[in-house]
């Protein structure tokens, strides 16, 4: 993966979503990270990460289901890699 390979830093868009408060906290982090050239991925996020492994497993599926973040690689949960998705491939509202 090309560490040129990723969205722009943070999209002010994420605030207006009506996402919960530990959502936007992990997309910041993914910003962080991918910023500084990291991979995303829940072992990475982890080391950040202020609260517990289960809430941040949520933040991710959550922001995997608004296309926020997308798996790009999986091999088993540490190495599952993300990758943050342009503004306009995010959704708006949750699926029903």
């Amino acid at each position: 993966m090309h560490q040129h390979d990723h969205a722009a830093a943070i999209n002010q868009k994420i605030f207006k979503l009506g996402l919960p408060v530990e959502a936007i906290s992990a997309y910041l982090l993914c910003c962080g990270l991918n910023d500084a050239g990291t991979s995303i991925t829940i072992g990475s996020l982890q080391e950040v990460w202020n609260s517990t492994k289960d809430q941040l497993k949520t933040s991710v599926a959550i922001l995997e289901e608004r296309k926020i973040l997308s798996k790009i690689m999986r091999d088993g949960e540490k190495s599952t890699v993300y990758r943050l998705m342009p503004v306009e491939r995010w959704k708006a509202e949750p699926a029903k």
